[in-house]
């Protein structure tokens, strides 16, 4: 008992329940697209494979949650919060720039102490669709797609060489699907399934993709080190 206090908590604590995500939103003509993995880890334990990391801020506001499960849901719960009462007192829904703004401000005023990468994204009168980037530290950018948590490093190439403008819904969709697949067999904190939102004027459509019908790339033909990999002469 004596050495108890020896024992660093805030070590044992960092990064206690881990999204360790894969998180993207997409602009497109009528409005915008919204998807992420649904892995949660707590160190290598995966804690939950089916979570829901697409959280909804207002009737057309979607925010997608990558760092600590436990800091962005409650930053998103604040920030709902304040969506809710800009109704109340305006008569009308926030545009996704101020709710942007004050996930920023949320996650700029308390950096110190919170892992939260958050991306906004929905649709307004004012703008159409729009997609906000709030990167560790509280930065605010606007970008035609966005994409975060750890299985993003592996996907920057990929989303630059493939993305093009004017895109339909559709096609939108697909760039998604196959981004976030492309992550999840990458990145060893990214995994389960994929969920999807479509955001636009009218409503939003919700999608689910399962484990087993993710889109499929190379992956290899051979085992290094199987019999199979091993030159017919150096068999010998």
């Amino acid at each position: 008992m004596n050495g108890i206090n020896s024992v660093d908590i805030q070590h044992l604590k960092k990064g206690e329940v881990n999204l360790g995500t894969s998180i993207m939103a997409v602009r497109f003509e009528g409005g915008v697209v919204i998807g992420a993995d649904s892995r949660t880890t707590t160190g290598s334990y995966i804690a939950n494979r089916v979570t829901d990391k697409l959280t909804h801020i207002h009737d057309r506001i979607y925010c997608c949650r990558s760092g600590s499960a436990a800091d962005t849901q409650a930053i998103a719960d604040i920030v709902h919060h304040h969506a809710q009462v800009y109704n109340a007192v305006y008569g009308d829904a926030p545009p996704v720039a101020t709710v942007a703004a004050l996930f920023q401000k949320l996650c700029y005023e308390n950096k110190d102490q919170l892992s939260a990468g958050i991306i906004v994204a929905g649709w307004d009168k004012e703008n159409g669709g729009s997609v906000f980037n709030i990167p560790l530290g509280g930065g605010t950018f606007e970008q035609p797609w966005a994409i975060g948590g750890s299985g993003s490093t592996y996907v920057y190439g990929y989303c630059d060489a493939t993305y093009q403008e004017g895109w339909s819904k559709e096609e939108t969709i697909t760039f998604v699907k196959n981004t976030l697949a492309l992550a999840m067999s990458r990145d060893g904190s990214s995994g389960g399934c994929i969920r999807l939102a479509v955001i636009t004027e009218d409503k939003v459509e919700r999608h689910f993709i399962p484990g087993n019908e993710l889109p499929r790339f190379w992956e290899g033909k051979e085992v290094v080190g199987s019999h199979s990999a091993v030159p017919t002469a150096l068999t010998a």
